[in-house]
């Protein structure tokens, strides 16, 4: 079972992950960008490099995403992955800068061989809440694009998720971290019924 874990930069996500791995000890927990070897250069090319061209940096985006697939996903599909982030937020990024979102999806069904996560938990912050939590921190190159553009970003995920027909779960990020925990955990077990 494929699980991702979605939201903009803040929400929590990191956060909730830490405990999941305490419940889920068997599971294969990862990330996009960055969990593979190929996927670390690619996260530090975009967010420390100036990179001019917002379709390359979809491209590295698409191959890190690629090389993820064949190195974590493809070879645990008989296990439960976690990640953190998906082609979701890929796809909710891209769109943002380029308007075929069409061409988006299937460059992304190429570079998954078609393999969509099974089921999403989409942590969800209001403007305040964000607006708080980014004051708050040290910015990297996302979050220095403002809270208008994470909150645009919020909602280009949720109409990905809309558009994809996946199962998804959304939840309030700003309640109380072990409340997230035990929805996220519930989710899993009504998901895992249902297969």
């Amino acid at each position: 079972m494929y699980i991702a874990i979605e939201g903009i930069d803040t929400c929590g996500k990191s956060t909730q992950i830490e405990k999941l791995k305490e419940i889920y000890k068997q599971a294969v927990f990862t990330k996009e960008p960055g969990g593979t070897d190929i996927g670390l250069s690619i996260r530090d090319i975009v967010l420390n490099k100036e990179v001019k061209s917002k379709s390359a940096e979809m491209f590295l985006f698409l191959a890190d995403r690629a090389e993820h697939f064949e190195q974590i996903i493809k070879p645990n599909q008989d296990k439960l992955i976690i990640s953190d982030r998906s082609l979701i937020s890929g796809i909710a990024y891209a769109t943002h800068f380029i308007d075929e979102i069409n061409a988006i999806v299937e460059m992304n069904r190429f570079a998954l061989d078609n393999k969509f996560p099974d089921g999403v938990i989409f942590l969800k912050l209001s403007k305040e809440e964000l607006t708080n939590r980014v004051s708050l921190k040290q910015k990297d190159k996302i979050e220095n694009r403002g809270i208008e553009y994470m909150l645009k970003i919020q909602q280009n995920i949720k109409s990905v998720l809309q558009l994809l027909n996946l199962n998804y779960i959304e939840i309030d990020a700003s309640l109380d971290v072990d409340n997230i925990t035990k929805k996220i955990v519930q989710f899993l077990k009504d998901f895992d019924k249902g297969c």
